[in-house]
Parts: structure tokens; sequence; C-alpha cells
């Protein structure tokens, strides 16, 4: 069964194989996004990414304009990275708006197996310990598979906003 665990360098190669699978499509709760894939395959550029993935979790560390502390998890399946997901620590007006407090991804090929569905389910314990309550999570709103997910989940639908269904789901 998969599990979220912090990033950690031991996951190099079975990272590399998920984001590969992304095809260059966006992964939402990922991060790095200014780290090329072809400078990750390097094991020290690895290496500090997931460093940085850690830091993001500060309040101290200097960040760009617009981000918020995050704590970035991997969803781990045997050993293998299936997915990825995000816990962002506070609401700016993008993510009140449209991103929201959690971003999860999963590998095309592992999709349709409940691995969404578990990861979020477990994100919010971690949330709730980071004084987040309620979440919200959003997907577009055409996505039926995110949206089964947030509602299995408890997520309750405000409203549809710039094409976001926004849901807030309560982690106490």
């Amino acid at each position: 069964m998969a599990t979220l665990v912090l990033p950690d360098e031991t996951f190099h190669s079975s990272w590399l194989e998920c984001a590969a699978e992304f095809d260059g499509a966006h992964r939402d709760g990922a991060g790095g996004e200014d780290w090329p894939l072809e400078d990750l395959r390097d094991p020290g550029s690895f290496r500090r990414f997931v460093a940085e993935l850690h830091a993001e979790a500060l309040p101290e560390t200097a960040r760009k304009p617009g981000y918020v502390p995050c704590t970035y998890l991997w969803l781990v399946d045997d050993e293998t990275v299936i997915g990825s997901l995000a816990i962002r620590h506070e609401l700016n007006d993008f993510l009140l708006n449209e991103g929201g407090h959690i971003g999860y991804s999963v590998r095309p090929s592992a999709r349709r197996r409940g691995h969404a569905a578990r990861a979020l389910k477990n994100a919010l314990p971690i949330a709730r310990q980071l004084g987040i309550s309620p979440v919200l999570v959003t997907c577009d709103e055409d996505n039926d598979a995110s949206r089964a997910t947030i509602e299995k989940n408890g997520g309750i639908l405000e409203d549809i906003r710039h094409g976001k269904r926004r849901y807030w789901i309560p982690t106490a």
C-alpha cells in the first residue's frame, strides 16, 4: 500500500522514472519548478533538490514572491515513487481562488487505483498538525477523478472560480 514519505535521495532513480512518465506535463504537488529534469539526473543536483524541498517547510526559508511555506511529500509504493503531494501552510490570493492548501499528482501508470484518495486521506492529519483546519482542495471543473477523490475525503463544495471547483475538508 502506498504511503506518504518525506523526499529522500534514496528514491533518485524511481523519482526520475516517475517524473519522466509525466512527459513534461505539470505535476501538482511536486515542487522544484526551477529544476530542469536533465539537471536532476546528477546525484549531487538531486541531493540539493531534496534539501530544497525540505527547506520549503520552514517559515524562514527565502522563497519567490507568491510562494508560501510548503511541506512536500512523495507517494511511495514498495520503494517506487508513484506521485507527489504538497501541503501549503497558508493561502495567498492565488491559492485561495485556485490552488488550495493541498495539491497532488499520481503518475499516469498508477492512476485509477485509489492512490490519490489514500494520499489525500493521509495528508489530512499532517495538515492538522500544521494547524490547518479546514483545508482547501481544488480541482479543474472537468476533472471527475479528482472531484471524486476530494468528495471521498469529505470535501464540501463551496463554489467554482476560474474553472476550479473549491472544496473544504475538515482536518479535526
